[in-house]
C-alpha cells in the first residue's frame, strides 16, 4: 500500500477541488447578497462596482503571497494538500513552520518529496490541529479580546501603541528562532539568516518608498516582492553557502 501512495493522487485533487469550489461558492453567495442588499438601499451602482472592481484588483496581491507559499510546500507534501490548507484558511508563516517541526520530530528531511502516507498523515494532522484553537477561540473570546485592546488604547494611545507592536515582535520572534537555529548547521545554517536580513532590508525599501515617495499601491505588493526577491537571492547564494 505505501509504494501506491502519492500526494499527488487523483483523490486529493477531487478532495482539494471540492473544497476549493465550495469556497468560491460560498465568496460567490455572499457577492450577490451584497449586490441585492445594495439595491434595497438604493445605493449607486456605480459605486457599488467600483467597490467590487478595487477590492477585486487588491485580491492579486495577497494572492502572490499564497501562490508562493503553495509552490513552497508542494515541493515536499504535492499540490493538493498546500493548495487546501492556503485557499481556505493557512498561511506560508504558519504551515510551513508546521511541516518542518514535525518533519524535524519524526528525523526526516524536506528536500524531496514525502512518499510514506504515516509521515504525510503526522505533518497534515499537525497542521490541521495546531490551527483549531484560532478556530475555536475566536467566535468565543473575539469580543473580550477586542474590549481589552479598545480599553488599552483609549486609556493611553502611546501604551496601546506599544502594546500592539509588543505582540507583534513577539510573534515575529517566535518565528525568527526557526531561522537562527539553523546556525548550528555550519556554513549552510547561515543562509536562511541572510536571507532574513535580505528579505528585511526589501521591506525597509518598500517602507520607505510607501512613506516619502509616497507610492501607495506598493502597500499592497510589498509582501510578495519581498518574498519573491528574498526566494531569488537564496537560489543564488546557496552554492557559496554549500547549501
Amino acid at each position: 500500500m505505501d509504494k501506491m501512495f502519492s500526494t499527488n493522487s487523483g483523490f486529493l485533487y477531487w478532495v482539494a477541488g471540492v473544497v476549493v469550489l465550495f469556497i468560491l461558492g460560498q465568496s460567490g453567495f455572499f457577492l450577490v447578497r451584497a449586490i441585492r442588499r445594495a439595491k434595497q438601499i438604493n445605493m449607486d451602482k456605480a459605486v457599488v462596482w467600483k467597490t467590487i472592481s478595487s477590492t477585486a484588483i487588491f485580491t492579486i496581491a495577497p494572492a502572490f503571497s499564497i501562490l508562493l507559499g503553495v509552490v513552497t510546500l508542494s515541493q515536499f507534501l504535492g499540490l493538493p494538500l498546500p493548495w487546501i490548507r492556503l485557499s481556505v484558511i493557512g498561511a506560508i508563516t504558519y504551515e510551513l513552520p508546521a511541516a518542518t517541526s514535525t518533519a524535524k520530530a519524526l528525523d526526516i528531511s524536506l528536500s524531496q518529496m514525502i512518499t510514506d502516507p504515516k509521515t504525510y498523515s503526522a505533518i497534515a494532522w499537525v497542521m490541521t490541529l495546531g490551527i483549531l484553537p484560532s478556530i475555536l477561540c475566536t467566535p468565543l473570546l473575539i469580543k473580550k479580546i477586542q474590549k481589552g485592546v479598545i480599553k488599552i488604547q483609549t486609556k493611553d494611545s502611546k501604551w496601546g501603541a506599544i502594546f500592539m507592536t509588543s505582540l507583534f515582535m513577539g510573534m515575529i520572534s517566535a518565528f525568527s528562532g526557526m531561522v537562527f537555529s539553523h546556525l548550528r548547521e555550519g556554513l549552510a545554517g547561515v543562509l536562511p539568516v541572510v536571507v532574513l536580513f535580505i528579505s528585511a532590508f526589501i521591506m525597509a525599501i518598500c517602507g520607505l518608498l510607501i512613506k516619502k515617495c509616497k507610492i501607495t499601491w506598493l502597500e499592497n505588493f510589498a509582501m510578495p516582492f519581498s518574498m519573491i526577491l528574498s526566494m531569488v537571492s537564496a537560489v543564488l547564494l546557496a552554492p557559496f553557502f554549500g547549501a
